[in-house]
């Protein structure tokens, strides 16, 4: 009897990018890439389609962001299990990714078997963090007092996000889609929670936690 494979989709807006998972993933086996996706709307459709076990999924993207695509996905399949791979290392990128549903994070910087290891543990089921990251998260735990960020919420930091990447309200607004008075709100609200007294002030607090999406 033929042993299961893992089925995995990648998502990431480059192709060369892609195309070095593909290889490095198909060379392990039991792992089969089923899919790949360049955006959030594209990732959405194929996953319903392919139906993989783990999305290894880019958190900074044109368009609708990694984060809003998890949203997404799991408004649709709470049992979606994602690995968040990414050029952020710090702590507050990879903390918003699990807070939102992510069962793994791994940054781009990491050896490649660390990105297959990832895929393994969550196919199982199981958490994983790179070195790196669970580095970073233990020793934001001794700064966290001084990080006016992670006073937001989920969706504040989404918006945030959007907001200090210099995206128009209507656009931020169809990709999470919501109102555009409902993003007017949530910038006045984001601005008073972080004491910010213009967008520039929210721009330079995103370069400081380096969490400004390319």
């Amino acid at each position: 009897m033929s042993q299961a494979r893992t089925k995995v989709m990648l998502v990431d807006d480059h192709a060369i990018v892609r195309s070095g998972f593909r290889r490095l993933l198909e060379e392990v086996p039991g792992i089969e890439v089923v899919a790949e996706a360049e955006n959030g709307d594209q990732a959405y459709r194929l996953y319903i389609e392919c139906k993989p076990d783990v999305v290894v999924l880019d958190i900074s993207m044109p368009g609708t962001s990694g984060l809003a695509l998890m949203h997404r996905l799991f408004a649709r399949a709470p049992d979606a299990r994602i690995v968040i791979f990414s050029m952020h290392e710090d702590a507050v990128m990879a903390e918003r990714a699990m807070d939102s549903g992510a069962r793994g994070y791994v940054s781009k910087s990491s050896a490649p078997e660390i990105l297959v290891r990832a895929v393994q543990e969550v196919a199982a089921g199981r958490w994983f963090l790179g070195p790196d990251i669970a580095q970073a998260l233990a020793l934001a735990r001794f700064s966290a007092a001084g990080d006016p960020v992670r006073q937001l919420s989920g969706r504040e930091f989404e918006i945030f996000q959007q907001l200090v990447a210099g995206r128009a309200p209507e656009d931020i607004a169809r990709a999470l889609n919501l109102s555009t008075k409902t993003i007017a709100n949530y910038h006045t609200l984001i601005k008073q929670k972080l004491g910010a007294a213009s967008d520039i002030d929210l721009v330079r607090m995103a370069l400081r936690q380096n969490v400004l999406l390319p």
